[in-house]
């Protein structure tokens, strides 16, 4: 079962597609996180989404706000998709070990192997305060996102 609003968000530790080690407290007391869970690099719904998010990056800082996006792809295939999408916020790998953070969100699909489309805005203290999680084809609605920060 995925995580619910009110839940203190599980803490993870995961390399971006630049090799830096990125941790969800380095943000507690600084930002707001919309961590974003996709299942695969390359595929159309996935692109679709993540480059809307990077056409709306300002929607998201203008709210104090940072977007990690993580799937349980490699670092590798994450820097070159990230470079071919011009993707400029991180993405995280949950590769190794396989779907650990997904799992902790309660996100990962065992049967496909990979996480589905879970959204989590998460607060400057740590807490989940809203979250949608929606199966492996359907694209998720940016503008949701930002009404629950708005709603911080």
């Amino acid at each position: 079962m995925a995580i619910q609003a009110g839940d203190k968000a599980p803490d993870f530790e995961l390399m971006d597609n630049h090799g830096a080690t990125v941790r969800l407290s380095d943000y507690r007391g600084r930002k707001n996180v919309v961590l974003l869970f996709y299942p695969f690099a390359f595929t159309g719904v996935c692109t679709g989404e993540l480059c809307e998010v990077r056409d709306q990056l300002p929607r998201f800082s203008d709210r104090d706000t940072e977007v990690l996006a993580v799937s349980n792809d490699s670092i590798h295939t994450l820097r070159v998709f990230g470079e071919q999408e011009r993707l400029e916020y991180p993405l995280l790998s949950d590769f190794w070990p396989h779907g650990n953070v997904s799992r902790a969100y309660g996100v990962f699909d065992e049967d496909k192997g990979c996480a589905v489309r879970g959204t989590f805005v998460i607060d400057k203290e740590g807490v989940v305060r809203w979250t949608v999680v929606n199966g492996l084809p359907d694209a998720r609605d940016l503008n949701e996102y930002v009404k629950a920060l708005d709603a911080l």
